[in-house]
């Protein structure tokens, strides 16, 4: 039996020439990991915040995954870092 591990890698690379995730999901977890980064937190502490596993920020962080953030995500970071969830978001349309 082949595992799902060995699936989604098989999966994936079929997928090499597709960007998995859109200009402005890019965007917001450019921000969100600049953010991150800025703070010294760790993914472990922003999965927490988010309620979400340990993994899944590195999941949203990587060109491999679908994994990205929805509006409850944005809206709780934005209640942690005291800042509108808009300041995620580009000024202008991607």
């Amino acid at each position: 039996m082949v595992s799902a591990n060995v699936i989604h890698r098989i999966y994936i690379s079929s997928r090499k020439n597709t960007n998995l995730k859109t200009k402005i999901e890019w965007y917001v977890i450019d921000k969100v990991k600049d953010l991150r980064e800025s703070k010294n937190m760790s993914q472990a502490l922003l999965a927490d915040v988010i309620g979400v596993s340990n993994g899944f920020i590195g999941k949203v962080e990587s060109k491999s995954y679908t994994n990205k953030y929805n509006l409850n995500h944005i809206n709780l970071l934005a209640k942690y870092f005291k800042c509108a969830p808009a300041d995620f978001l580009p000024k202008k349309a991607l």
